[in-house]
């Protein structure tokens, strides 16, 4: 009969941020897949937690992926943990998860510390919908684009950044998005947790005044603001489009989905502004 495996969520800096399952399952497991085996030993020894682990990382996760899942196979329950907060968010793991399920193993997600929603939760800023994109690119054209990309989201953005490229990261979202509202989150749970606060050029010139900024980041923008309604009656709508040379089809898609309509009843519409 195939094994376990946990997805077990491990604190995002303070220790006591772990839940009694997740030590639970690290204590039943035969085994503990790490990004890093030194650092979640540390969590481990905190814990007198006494089980074998096994590195997994992204230069390894291709062939490691293999020899874990014959493990699975054979009934041993297996926890994976990256070196904080959910195990796959920006974190190796997909690889093992779909390999797991495609091999009949129950993929079971132990829940626990978040930076995303942490900083989400705190950061001020709306909280109804939000699109959250990873690390941003180290390369500038790449992040300038998809920042473009995100202009007009309904949704607060969030991103991880490392420290040494947060001031540069700034300056594209001022670049790209303008004054917004910006929040950028440091340290979340530990000694020096940080929230700044203001758009990205006046927290780029607040950062820009320390000797060096340092630890885990998360940068979080406003949502775009709501276009104003549109009072353009349908067939113009669609014909203005058709002008510029849209097929008459997708200046129907387009309208539909600016206006939250389906396709239908704008050519239901349509049909009823010729009769």
């Amino acid at each position: 009969m195939p094994g376990l495996l946990y997805l077990i969520a491990t604190p995002i800096g303070n220790l006591e941020d772990i839940t009694h399952r997740a030590v639970r399952l690290l204590r039943e497991s035969a085994l503990i897949a790490c990004e890093d085996t030194r650092q979640t030993r540390k969590l481990l020894d905190h814990f007198d937690i006494r089980k074998p682990t096994v590195s997994y990382h992204e230069h390894n996760e291709a062939e490691r992926t293999a020899e874990l899942v014959e493990r699975l196979r054979a009934g041993e329950t297996i926890a994976l943990v990256s070196d904080a907060g959910m195990p796959l968010v920006s974190d190796p793991g997909y690889r093992l998860v779909r390999a797991a399920i495609e091999s009949g193993v129950a993929v079971v997600p132990v829940p626990g510390p978040s930076a995303s929603l942490a900083a989400l939760a705190a950061s001020g800023l709306p909280t109804d919908a939000f699109h959250f994109g990873g690390f941003l690119s180290p390369k500038t054209g790449p992040r300038a684009r998809l920042l473009e990309s995100l202009a007009h989201e309904q949704a607060t953005l969030i991103f991880y950044e490392a420290p040494h490229r947060l001031l540069e990261s700034l300056d594209a979202i001022e670049a790209a998005l303008g004054p917004r509202p910006v929040v950028v989150a440091r340290e979340l749970t530990k000694i020096h947790e940080e929230f700044l606060r203001g758009t990205a050029a006046e927290i780029r010139a607040q950062l820009a005044a320390r000797d060096a900024v340092k630890g885990e980041i998360t940068i979080l923008i406003g949502k775009a603001e709501a276009p104003p309604p549109d009072d353009t009656p349908l067939p113009e709508a669609v014909d203005a489009l058709v002008r510029d040379g849209i097929p008459r089809m997708d200046a129907i898609k387009q309208v539909a989905r600016r206006r939250g309509l389906s396709k239908r009843e704008v050519y239901h519409q349509l049909l009823k502004e010729t009769e």
